[in-house]
């Protein structure tokens, strides 16, 4: 039996992927990957390594994730390095915690490893920073994409407070989301950005308030990320990357 590396890539650029991260990638038998993981990742691989595609876009999903588990658990049975190669970080809405529960019922040795996730870096890349002095001392990532077959988990009600609030895959949700931020008590002028293909030469955002910001920014192409909150102010003074 080999050994599963469930590997964070990042959030987009090549230069942000780890070194631990890096020397797995060179030592891998096989690289099982998603769609946000960067492509130039797997060039680092060696000769003979093979490649295997899994990715999800949206609602469309190649393959399900039970089929996922079960693709990483035969690769560990032939391969000695196995690598699951994961967009961000593997347990930041990556599914990553689930890879694992399912190797370890089987018997097959694991080992997460950790990547930057994009819920600090897009905003960072962007010139948002998710905390600062004055304006706010902390702030949450909340899944922007929800089952609809479940019964929303996010608690709204304690949304109220002055925290930035990070939605990560929250796009094709984001009418619905500052709609429900309003509704709770949120003024229609707070300040939202949604950020698409952040830390990427692609990278675009567009500002705005929870009142126009879906009409502003509905038509960015995926992966986006919302952040909401008076930090998104300080984009004008921080701004680096989009200069």
């Amino acid at each position: 039996m080999g050994k599963v590396y469930l590997t964070g890539a990042g959030p987009g650029d090549i230069d942000l992927l780890t070194v631990k991260a890096l020397r797995v990638v060179q030592q891998a038998d096989v690289i099982i990957y998603d769609r946000l993981a960067n492509p130039d990742i797997l060039v680092q691989a060696k000769e003979g390594c093979e490649f295997i595609y899994v990715g999800k876009e949206d609602s469309h999903h190649t393959i399900p994730q039970d089929e996922i588990n079960e693709i990483i658990y035969q690769n560990a049975l032939k391969h000695k390095n196995v690598v699951r190669l994961k967009g961000g970080d593997p347990l930041v809405f990556g599914r990553g915690g689930e890879e694992g529960m399912y190797l370890r019922e089987r018997g097959i040795e694991f080992e997460f490893i950790p990547g930057v996730t994009s819920a600090i870096a897009v905003p960072e890349y962007a010139g948002i920073p998710v905390t600062h002095r004055g304006v706010t001392v902390s702030f949450r990532v909340v899944t922007g994409h929800e089952s609809r077959k479940e019964k929303s988990q996010i608690p709204w009600e304690n949304y109220k407070t002055d925290d930035t609030i990070i939605f990560l895959m929250g796009l094709h949700n984001l009418d619905k989301i500052t709609q429900k931020l309003i509704e709770i008590g949120k003024p229609k002028d707070h300040p939202v950005a949604v950020i698409s293909k952040g830390t990427t030469p692609e990278e675009k955002t567009v500002v705005g308030t929870l009142e126009d910001i879906y009409e502003k920014a509905k038509d960015l192409p995926t992966p986006a990320l919302i952040v909401v909150g008076e930090v998104v102010k300080l984009r004008d003074q921080l701004n680096w990357f989009e200069c």
